[in-house]
């Protein structure tokens, strides 16, 4: 499980608009890397419009925002065009990410267990090392907790 100072897995995912990316691409300037449990429900649109609303903010702190749930592209980029998202969602349709990122977990609602994405955020620097984790994220205020350590990286 990727944790404060581990460096960022090297792996070629896909992402919304039929693109392609490397976490290495984001090598070179500080990165969010938002994993969230899936696109249109409430507390994963009420984050992304978080991050949305702040982005000019997060650009002038030199910071690039991205998200990553299992949704497939199709489903990333309706998502993206509803909402008026302008960073990238990463398709993480195999799982790896979440696997190495440590967000796949076992999870109970209602007296049944399954296993999904556990809400997390990673703050990475310019030499692709994590420098900050938040598991378990409780959306409210969320967003600016993470623009202000961002600013201070």
């Amino acid at each position: 499980m990727i944790d404060v100072g581990d460096r960022v897995p090297d792996k070629a995912v896909a992402t919304d608009g039929g693109g392609t990316m490397a976490l290495s691409d984001l090598a070179g300037g500080k990165a969010v890397i938002y994993f969230y449990p899936k696109d249109d429900t409430p507390g994963c649109t009420t984050e992304a419009q978080g991050f949305r609303d702040v982005i000019g903010d997060f650009t002038a702190a030199g910071v690039t925002v991205v998200g990553v749930s299992k949704d497939g592209v199709a489903k990333h980029d309706r998502f993206k065009a509803k909402h008026d998202l302008p960073f990238t969602l990463i398709s993480d349709g195999d799982g790896t990410l979440c696997e190495a990122f440590g967000t796949w977990v076992q999870k109970s609602m209602y007296g049944r267990t399954y296993f999904g994405i556990d809400r997390a955020t990673f703050l990475v620097d310019a030499e692709g090392v994590v420098r900050r984790v938040w598991r378990k994220v409780k959306v409210k205020g969320h967003v600016d907790e993470v623009l202000e350590a961002a600013r201070d990286l």
